[in-house]
């Protein structure tokens, strides 16, 4: 009777950890229908293909391809290893825990997967914060950045990402191993600590999209101003009436645009744009001041679409998984499985996105493409 009564009592403490993530506990217990499950299944391992393939092509195509052996596409290589190993480490179990609906695999293979997942997770977030203060010292500090943007550095900036992801992930490993052993068919994050749900939310997501968004708002507002100033520079030198000093002013424009721009991060466009640009003498200059008008507002727009759809996937995939993830630490949501888990997916989903976003703008990453999928279409 004793040991019945025990059983109980835990199988009611498990039923009350499972609430903390996924709501009431009727919905926890409650099947979902077979075709709905079937097709969440073939999505969601489509996906996880699809991510698994599309960093794969990223990390080969910046090994393979000597070009792209630069400090900048070191930290997007380094970005799509963490995506990477989100869909091989990560996703795959998670479609089989969906698909079967309880957790047959033992409590440490599930502690692994949730320390796995919070820790790649936090890694390709923080991933994206550290690319974005990279172009924010690229763009606004060319010259001197130039010098100290080395493979050294970014191995550096690799390092700290990985050791401040695993500093916010690993914590809960402390208190979970103290718990009485039983039958493990759930395999959650638990929410029984206020104190670290806040902590690890603003560590791991809050304070870098902050971050991102005002050093993406200054790229931005950077990129417009030598934009604007590169179109009065050359109008200046048309202008001109002494050669002398309109070669002066051709050379300063020059000067000015390349150098502070030229190191910049070559992933982005609206960079490239500027490190390629072809100064005629002042001589040849007929562009009318429209004209030139036209094109810095065409290549601000570009900057601003790429931009947003940096910003736009990142903040759209995450933000409602840890508004979630707050709301549930604090008891102020409950809710059901399903939507657990269609949140959580949205946020791997990320995954498969930044490696399109970070690259798909680039000319070199391009042709190394290219190049691979010749090089299949030979095999």
């Amino acid at each position: 009777m004793e040991n019945e009564m025990e059983a109980l009592l835990r199988d009611s403490s498990g039923a009350q950890n499972t609430t903390n993530c996924t709501g009431a506990p009727g919905d926890a217990l409650r099947p979902r229908p077979v075709m709905e499950r079937m097709v969440a299944v073939v999505v969601l391992a489509t996906i996880t293909l699809l991510t698994t393939l599309v960093n794969a092509g990223v990390i080969t195509a910046i090994c393979t391809t000597r070009k792209l052996h630069l400090p900048a596409n070191y930290l997007i290589c380094s970005l799509a290893v963490t995506d990477f190993l989100v869909a091989i480490l990560v996703m795959p179990l998670s479609v089989l825990y969906i698909a079967t609906e309880t957790w047959s695999l033992g409590r440490v293979v599930c502690e692994a997967w949730l320390s796995v997942d919070m820790t790649c997770c936090t890694c390709s977030i923080l991933h994206l914060c550290v690319i974005a203060l990279d172009r924010y010292w690229a763009i606004t500090n060319a010259i001197q950045y130039a010098r100290k943007r080395t493979a050294r550095r970014a191995a550096a900036m690799v390092a700290a990402v990985w050791a401040l992801s695993v500093f916010i992930s690993v914590p809960p490993l402390f208190w979970r191993q103290r718990k009485v052993p039983g039958n493990h068919t759930h395999c959650i994050i638990e929410h029984d600590h206020v104190g670290y749900t806040i902590y690890s939310t603003f560590g791991a997501f809050y304070i870098p999209m902050t971050l991102i968004l005002i050093l993406y708002y200054r790229i931005y507002s950077t990129a417009k101003t030598l934009y604007q100033k590169r179109g009065s520079g050359r109008h200046l030198s048309s202008r001109s009436t002494d050669s002398q000093n309109s070669l002066s002013h051709c050379r300063v424009a020059h000067t000015f645009c390349v150098s502070d721009l030229a190191n910049s991060d070559p992933t982005l466009e609206f960079d490239r744009i500027n490190v390629t640009i072809r100064f005629p003498p002042f001589e040849a200059e007929v562009e009318g001041p429209c004209e030139k008008s036209q094109i810095c507002s065409s290549r601000e727009r570009k900057a601003a679409r790429i931009l947003g759809l940096i910003l736009g996937a990142f903040v759209l995939c995450w933000l409602p998984f840890f508004i979630k993830e707050l709301l549930v630490g604090l008891h102020l949501l409950h809710p059901s499985p399903q939507v657990s888990d269609l949140l959580t997916w949205l946020g791997y989903v990320n995954s498969l996105i930044n490696p399109l976003l970070y690259t798909s703008f680039n000319e070199d990453f391009k042709l190394a493409f290219k190049r691979l999928f010749r090089c299949k279409d030979h095999a």
